[in-house]
């Protein structure tokens, strides 16, 4: 059996170092995602009954998270191993599992372009399925807030979507003190207020001037599908990268 020596096989300890330095971070970071996970599941109980994910209706930010996780510890473990061992298997993986998760990011975000409407539609479905189950979980909650805040929105298309929850439900059989309210992150934050007021949303959709103290548009009206044939023509996909466009 015959043996073959590659001429300039030895790889450079600069470019070793440097990826398994990445890779490190990178492993580091999936880890810290983990423990984030499992500590937020094991402060909600779930790990001694794992059913309660199964039950709530909407999505737990925590599986997301998780599986973020899951695939950075996954990436970094490769990428730290295989640069170190100079193990071409495991390199091979990384930068195959790299340019498959671009690939995928790319076709979802042109498929998203080009059928917008069918996106938008599962996207409101989505939303108003998470409303239902606004107060069901802490984390699904915090989400929620943290979406309308940012994106100055309330529901998905208006403040009335929030009628689709049965603790803000304006019916006769609703005994809440939220009744016919919406979540403090709908209302417009108040200048003059310096400390946080959570029951701004108490009552307003029976106000005749609701729309002064809560935002009016819904968080579909305000985000719009980033536009992924001019991000391409205009120099690729990281320009569509940088997020939805926000209308004016």
């Amino acid at each position: 059996m015959h043996y073959y020596r590659y001429s300039n096989a030895e790889v450079s300890c600069w470019y070793k170092y440097l990826l398994f330095s990445y890779n490190i971070v990178f492993w580091l970071a999936g880890v810290a995602f983990l423990g984030a996970g499992l500590w937020a599941w094991s402060e909600k109980g779930v790990l001694s009954d794992l059913t309660k994910v199964t039950r709530l209706h909407g999505i737990d930010p925590v599986v997301l998270v998780l599986m973020v996780g899951v695939v950075m510890f996954t990436l970094g473990f490769a990428g730290c191993v295989g640069a170190l061992r100079e193990n071409i298997c495991l390199l091979k993986f990384f930068c195959g599992t790299i340019v498959l998760i671009f690939f995928l990011e790319l076709a979802v975000a042109v498929l998203a372009f080009l059928f917008q409407d069918w996106v938008r539609d599962r996207f409101r479905e989505f939303f108003e399925s998470n409303i239902k189950s606004y107060r069901d979980d802490i984390d699904l909650q915090n989400l929620i807030d943290s979406l309308q805040k940012a994106n100055q929105c309330c529901g998905a298309y208006s403040p009335e979507d929030w009628d689709l929850n049965v603790y803000f439900n304006c019916s006769g059989a609703s005994y809440s003190r939220e009744k016919c309210g919406v979540p403090f992150s709908c209302c417009v934050p108040d200048p003059a207020q310096k400390v946080l007021n959570t029951q701004c949303g108490y009552d307003v959709r029976t106000q005749v001037r609701a729309q002064i103290t809560v935002r009016p548009s819904g968080l579909l009206p305000v985000v719009q599908l980033p536009d992924i044939a001019g991000a391409i023509g205009e120099g690729g996909p990281g320009r569509g990268a940088q997020g939805p466009a926000h209308t004016p």
